[in-house]
């Protein structure tokens, strides 16, 4: 669409983006999809705030993440309050799994979320400051795969029923508290007297937390990742036993997958597995997860085995544009009703609105008098039929029913135009 020149005008802020009209039936299908998806799997919505005290994420997702150490938007409120706006969705479902003692419920707790997340990163192609996502959190588990494959089985399910082909499953897993120290000590070892060679984010990483080295996306520091060691490798007994049962589970299902050894996600409150989906052609992952069994323990609960994942809406939106993927049923055609004269106007609404409750979806332009403008309003909006109403029509208690591709008219009395139009539009 095009965009004004108006230099004087003040725009959205850089990196949010308005959903305009005519994308709003691909929102509204996915959102349906999404809630379909998650009850024939029994999940059940929450709804967080979209602001929360930045501490719930400053823990969870690591202090020495990008997200936290420069992607944040911050709250500076007249009450001094520690606000910011979420960042993403799992930690305040956590949050509110605590807060409203939601353990006491039959476990484990199946919940989805769907609305906007705010990050403060370089706005490009499939990336936002303000973006959407589809959520689902399985919590209270008992740390059984089933679980792990259950939240990417019902993300690929998503995917496949917007018609988004050629879906790639990446997983690892990146261990537990027992195992992963020892990798930790590997991996230092491996970059030991390479730490100039690498970026300065990479840098300060090894210092924070080693493993997020190796989700830099930096060509710099890609020959290194590559040869760097792998947590496959040094995994504990129950943490390869857990992942040999994810793998056999997405085997089983015919999942397609591929072992990605150097996947390790952004957020320090991952453990275990962790999984991307991609499609064919498009860069972003449009969705990721992963187990979370220590997220409650850091904002102040029990350790609560949990997984989960997010898509990302947006970036679905793009796919299903560029692809021009057709999701949208044909839509019943609108009527165009033209009222000429006052008298005609005022029972107008009362013609519109019977019409509606009969289940014919009508137009009108009741601010117009004129007939031309009328008409040509029915013509821009490709309506097959136009009702003209006027005063001769008022004192009849008729309606002219015009065809607007041959300009053939019929005149029929008010009280059959509902049964009238419903044969016509057969």
């Amino acid at each position: 669409m095009k965009k004004s020149k108006n230099k004087n005008l003040i725009n959205s802020p850089k990196g949010m983006h308005d959903i305009l009209p005519q994308d709003q039936p691909i929102w509204e299908k996915m959102r349906k999809v999404a809630k379909d998806i998650s009850d024939s799997y029994n999940f059940s919505r929450i709804d967080t705030p979209i602001v929360e005290y930045a501490s719930l994420y400053e823990r969870p997702l690591g202090a020495g993440s990008d997200v936290v150490e420069k992607q944040m938007f911050i709250l500076n409120t007249k009450g001094g309050d520690g606000l910011a706006l979420r960042p993403e969705g799992t930690a305040g479902v956590s949050r509110a799994y605590l807060q409203h003692g939601l353990s006491h419920l039959a476990q484990p707790l199946k919940l989805y979320y769907e609305g906007p997340m705010f990050r403060y990163e370089h706005p490009q192609a499939g990336r936002f400051r303000q973006f959407y996502q589809s959520g689902f959190e399985i919590i209270g588990s008992e740390g059984d795969a089933v679980y792990d494959v259950q939240v990417i089985l019902a993300c690929v399910r998503l995917l496949e029923t917007l018609k988004i082909k050629n879906l790639s499953i990446e997983v690892n897993t990146i261990g537990c508290r027992t195992c992963r120290p020892n990798y930790r000590r590997k991996l230092l070892e491996y970059y030991k007297g390479k730490e100039k060679k690498i970026c300065a984010d990479c840098q300060r990483r090894l210092k924070n937390n080693p493993l997020r080295v190796l989700d830099c996306k930096e060509d710099i520091c890609q020959p290194f990742i590559k040869e760097a060691p792998i947590m496959l490798e040094n995994l504990c007994v129950f943490c390869n036993k857990h992942f040999k049962a994810v793998l056999d589970h997405l085997e089983e299902l015919a999942l397609p997958y591929r072992l990605n050894n150097h996947l390790v996600r952004g957020f320090d409150y991952y453990n275990r597995t962790v999984f991307e989906i991609f499609t064919e052609g498009f860069a972003p992952a449009l969705a990721a997860g992963g187990r979370y069994d220590y997220l409650m323990e850091m904002i102040g609960g029990r350790a609560t085995p949990a997984v989960g994942g997010a898509i990302g809406l947006d970036r679905l939106v793009e796919i299903i544009k560029s692809h021009e993927i057709n999701l949208i049923a044909k839509k019943k055609p609108k009527i165009f009703l033209v009222h000429i004269g006052d008298e005609a106007r005022k029972k107008a609404l009362t013609i519109v609105e019977s019409l509606l409750l009969a289940g014919i979806d009508v137009y009108e332009s009741l601010g117009k008098d004129s007939l031309r403008a009328q008409l040509k309003i029915a013509d821009k909006i490709a309506s097959p039929l136009a009702l003209i109403f006027g005063q001769q029509e008022v004192f009849e208690q008729t309606i002219i029913i015009r065809d607007m591709k041959t300009g053939a008219q019929e005149t029929v009395p008010l009280v059959k135009i509902a049964n009238v139009l419903k044969k016509r539009l057969k």
